[in-house]
């Protein structure tokens, strides 16, 4: 009796709290809210950074120093293996299937038949920066958007009360790129050659200083860097160049032959080693942004009152347009469905004052999968707002050492990528993956546990798994309303769904 009495209050005390407003909540339960710094890379890839891979060719000290300071997420994925859905999955907290942002915008490439329909614009979601909003807080943006077009699906327009450099554009734009002048429409030409990874980080730092600690931030510091055109500092270049040179090659295979996708004269293949000196600087000068933020933080007071995330928007590049890096032991890279397009290199360092009301910070590996859709609900559930129906979950117990519902994790990219990537599905469930080729239906299962590099196709050996697997992956598909690839002529006819069933 006492402990349905117990339970009945509990209830009545959490409808309580909810039906108060927010800034009712904020009185009556905590004095401060966390400020959030979220750094966001581009074409990142989960083999590029120490504290994945021991033995990367790049340098990358500061981002190492943050992941041995927070928790490490060592399953973590984008929704996407390109880039304008996955930061539609960060600003919304859904797969981007349910928006038909479903590539790159604007990408349209034919292969043996037509792409599924691509809508080319954000639409009425309640961004993570309007969230941070009703919760009290200021918003800032830096960097890469990539979302849309129109006036209304700028940063400005979705809940960042500053916007530096967020636009339409996918990579830098100007007559020399990463270089001044820039030709971004929401930021101002610096001097003659300044380049623009350091002028977004000054940007930021200069708003971090000027910051009054008595009202929370929320921070997004999405940085162009790595994305091609690989262009840096010229000692920088130099620096890797004497790096590159001395390493004995003999013996290395560079690249691994892949899947041909769509026609190209040369053979699909899969880089395998890491030593482009233009990548290296570029990632030397990402780290450097990262560790002068950090700094920042510090100086202002601020670091010990703020959660910092590190993620990519999706894997690093590594099978066509510029072969930037190798994801290696992953499978490919950026455009595909395999591990190198999606896993993703993940850090979130939080205090502990905010989790368990310790001093420090958690520092520690977590295994259990999980995607950047999830991000939307964890920061909400730390500025204490309600999330709303997405499709994530906060990690909030994960990052105190705690475990997550089992769940599956989805993908659906219905195109053919720049990068020769395959039109298709995925799901994640445990330690089995499955991919689906939307061309004729074909599936592939791995063990991801134990076959990281997805070597060998389990489907006709595991028929159970594959099968229950599949069917998961198709009603998920028919409760998204997702999209399939189209006829380009009279009498084509594309796979679907209901043909496998």
């Amino acid at each position: 009796m006492r402990a349905c009495y117990i339970f009945c209050a509990s209830v009545f005390l959490y409808a309580a709290f909810f039906a108060l407003p927010l800034g009712a909540q904020d009185k009556n339960t905590q004095t401060k809210k966390p400020n959030i710094l979220f750094i966001l890379a581009d074409d990142l890839g989960w083999a590029d950074v120490g504290f994945n891979n021991p033995n990367t060719f790049y340098e990358t000290p500061n981002i190492d120093s943050l992941a041995n300071s927070g928790v490490v997420f060592t399953n973590a994925y984008a929704s996407s293996p390109v880039c304008s859905p996955s930061r539609y999955s960060v600003e919304t907290g859904k797969y981007p299937v349910r928006s038909g942002i479903t590539n790159f915008l604007v990408g349209k490439r034919e292969g043996k038949f037509a792409p599924a329909e691509l809508t080319e614009n954000m639409g009425e979601e309640r961004t993570i920066a309007q969230m941070m909003k009703l919760a009290g807080y200021n918003t800032f943006f830096a960097g890469k958007y990539h979302l849309g077009t129109k006036p209304e699906c700028m940063p400005q327009n979705r809940g960042y009360d500053i916007n530096f450099g967020g636009c339409g554009y996918g990579m830098p734009r100007g007559k020399n790129f990463y270089f001044s002048p820039y030709n971004n429409p929401a930021l101002k030409d610096g001097p003659k050659g300044e380049y623009l990874p350091y002028r977004l980080t000054d940007e930021i730092c200069k708003y971090i200083s000027s910051l009054d600690a008595s009202k929370p931030v929320f921070i997004m510091a999405a940085y162009y860097l790595v994305h091609t055109p690989l262009m840096s500092k010229k000692a920088l270049v130099e620096k890797y160049r004497k790096k590159r040179d001395a390493i004995n090659r003999n013996g290395l295979e560079e690249f691994r032959r892949e899947r041909q996708v769509w026609p190209v004269v040369s053979a699909r293949v899969d880089k395998l080693v890491q030593d482009s000196p233009e990548y290296a600087a570029m990632m030397e000068a990402l780290d450097t942004c990262v560790g002068r933020l950090l700094d920042s933080l510090k100086k202002s007071g601020l670091y010990d009152d703020t959660i910092i995330i590190f993620a990519s928007d999706n894997g690093g590049l590594s099978t066509g347009e510029a072969f930037s890096t190798s994801n290696a032991p992953l499978r490919c890279g950026k455009g595909w469905l395999y591990e190198g397009g999606i896993r993703v290199p993940t850090v979130i360092s939080v205090p502990n004052k905010f989790i368990n009301g310790k001093s420090g910070r958690a520092n520690f590996k977590c295994n259990i999968p999980i995607s950047n859709v999830d991000f939307y609900a964890t920061l909400c559930d730390f500025a204490g707002v309600s999330a709303g129906k997405t499709d994530g979950i906060s990690l909030k117990a994960a990052l105190s050492g705690g475990s997550l519902p089992k769940r599956a994790i989805f993908w659906h990219y219905p195109h053919y990528s720049n990068q020769g990537g395959f039109p298709g599905g995925a799901i994640r469930l445990g330690d089995w993956k499955l991919l689906e080729d939307f061309e004729d239906g074909r599936v592939e299962l791995y063990n991801i546990s134990k076959d990281l590099s997805e070597t060998k196709d389990l489907s006709n050996e595991n028929p159970q798994i594959r099968d229950d697997l599949r069917k998961k992956l198709h009603s998920w598909y028919a409760e998204t309303g997702a999209k399939f690839l189209k006829p380009k002529s009279a009498g084509q006819k594309p796979w679907r769904p209901d043909e496998s069933n």
